[in-house]
């Protein structure tokens, strides 16, 4: 009876530590969350679809410099307004979606993120948006960010 109850914790060790081995996806990466602070610069978006921002500082890794917040609905509708989703894009699978409003009368707005692919896996963030002055095409988000418990990334070099 206690072999067994050795042998069956040696096994049981073994299999953990295998899911540790580089190179592997089976066990979920450690949960992570704090706050965001994110800038972007919007001169290549003119309020149609298929537009974006680019990042151009960020507080989280996962969005790197270059990144780009695509918008999939049009502006002013309604009036004055951008309600739109959002693909945030870093590229090589790495996506994260979402949903934008802004109040283009009072440069203030919400952006929320729900859940993403490769690195964004099981991403949410909730950062407010504003354009300090409202002059130039910088924008800047201030919120906070977590990923999901249980949810299985890949890890650095992993495609």
């Amino acid at each position: 009876m206690m072999t067994r109850r050795i042998r069956l914790a040696i096994l049981g060790l073994a299999a953990g530590l295998a899911a540790l081995a580089p190179g592997t996806n089976s066990v979920a990466a450690s949960p992570r969350s704090g706050s965001l602070r994110v800038d972007k610069e919007c001169s290549q978006y003119q309020g149609q679809p298929g537009q974006f921002c680019t990042i151009t500082s960020s507080s989280l890794s996962e969005i790197a410099p270059g990144s780009r917040v695509v918008y999939t609905q049009p502006a002013n509708v309604p009036v004055n307004m951008l309600d739109s989703n959002v693909l945030l894009d870093a590229g090589e699978g790495n996506r994260a979606i979402g949903r934008c409003t802004l109040d283009f009368a009072t440069g203030r707005g919400l952006c929320t993120f729900s859940d993403g692919t490769g690195s964004f896996a099981g991403f949410y963030a909730r950062v407010e948006v504003s354009s300090p002055g409202f002059e130039g095409d910088d924008w800047h988000w201030r919120g906070t960010y977590g990923f999901r418990e249980g949810v299985t990334r890949p890890r650095a070099g992993d495609q």
